[in-house]
């Protein structure tokens, strides 16, 4: 063999090494240590000429919850920089998960989301292209419903808090009763027989679960209430996180594991569309 083959084998294998490092780098589970990429879903138009900019986000993480507040690591621009956007942040991908309302005159500005996590600082820019419109139909394929239309006449479901009490108080080691009033039209209405085939895939939210909204209860029932740690720091165990509903009432218990101001988000889900209902909990320290 000459020397110019032995160097240009060696260079070869050399490059099939570093190729194959990268494809399994690619491959690697992260569990920790990785960004938080904010996604730009799309917009909706509103009946008053108003627009919903519709936001998610991609937790490269597939246990590591994030807590990043309000301020220089999580703001939007131009404008305020908190416009409801999340503080902790599931694992995976996580889509649909909020809207901000901009006004009629927006014109072709960009909304920017911007998360700053690990030491990577990531953007989504929103903006009012028509190839980003959503309708229905659109949220019905992104949910995994394939790319057939929408339901003729389908309502999105009615969610608040009973009595009025989005706002409530507890002292640690106690826990908050979380009581919801829902409903829906009835459409899609419930399919056991989906729910089954669904299985495990899109079933009760955990920590290494794709979407937290769109439980399997929600197919099978044609409605479901799925409780999601929306802000706030540490973490919030919620017993049961879709709770069951009867007479249009779903009642669920929230603790938390240290103190501070929670945000904590009721999803009405009827397979297709979804409604929020906030509950913002001071938790305070025990006194001793």
């Amino acid at each position: 063999m000459t020397i110019h083959a032995h160097r240009l084998l060696s260079v070869t294998a050399l490059s099939l090494v570093f190729l194959c490092g990268n494809l399994a780098s690619g491959q690697t589970r992260w569990n920790s240590g990785q960004n938080v990429q904010p996604v730009f879903e799309g917009w909706e138009r509103n009946p008053d000429g108003t627009f919903n900019m519709v936001y998610g986000y991609l937790n490269r993480n597939y246990q590591e919850e994030p807590y990043v507040p309000i301020g220089s690591s999580n703001f939007f621009e131009p404008g305020g920089s908190d416009r409801g956007q999340p503080t902790h942040f599931y694992p995976r991908r996580q889509s649909f998960v909020f809207k901000v309302q901009v006004p009629a005159d927006w014109g072709d500005k960009d909304l920017v989301w911007t998360v700053l996590h690990h030491g990577r600082t990531d953007k989504a820019y929103g903006s009012l292209w028509p190839v980003w419109e959503i309708d229905e139909s659109v949220v019905k394929a992104n949910r995994g419903m394939g790319i057939s239309g929408a339901y003729v006449d389908n309502g999105p479901p009615i969610i608040q808090i009973a009595s009025g009490e989005t706002e409530r108080t507890v002292t640690l080691p106690d826990a908050v009763t979380l009581t919801v009033l829902t409903n829906d039209d009835g459409i899609p209405g419930p399919d056991p027989e989906a729910a089954k085939r669904r299985g495990g895939r899109r079933g009760r939210p955990g920590p290494n679960r794709q979407n937290m909204v769109n439980p399997r209860d929600a197919v099978a029932e044609g409605l479901a209430v799925t409780w999601l740690h929306h802000r706030g720091p540490g973490s919030v165990k919620f017993d049961p996180t879709v709770p069951h509903i009867t007479n249009g009432t779903a009642v669920t218990t929230a603790r938390f594991s240290e103190p501070g101001i929670y945000v904590l988000r009721a999803v009405a889900d009827d397979t297709v569309l979804t409604t929020t209902a906030d509950v913002t909990v001071r938790v305070t320290a025990a006194s001793h």
